[in-house]
C-alpha cells in the first residue's frame, strides 16, 4: 500500500470515528467511557497521518 492511499485510509477512519463520538455526545446516556476509547482511537490515527506526512 502506498503511504498516499495510507494516509487516505487512516483520514476515512478518522472521519468515521468523529461520527461516532458525535453520535455517542447525542445520546442522553451516552457512555463516558466509550467517548473516550474513540477520542484517543482518532488521537492515534491522527498522529499516524502527521507521521506518514513529514516522511
Amino acid at each position: 500500500m502506498s503511504q498516499e492511499a495510507r494516509v487516505r485510509e487512516l483520514s476515512e477512519r478518522h472521519k468515521r470515528l468523529e461520527a461516532a463520538i458525535a453520535a455517542e455526545l447525542k445520546h442522553p446516556a451516552g457512555d463516558d467511557l466509550r467517548v473516550h476509547e474513540l477520542k484517543r482511537k482518532k488521537l492515534r490515527i491522527k498522529d499516524e497521518i502527521a507521521q506518514l506526512r513529514t516522511n
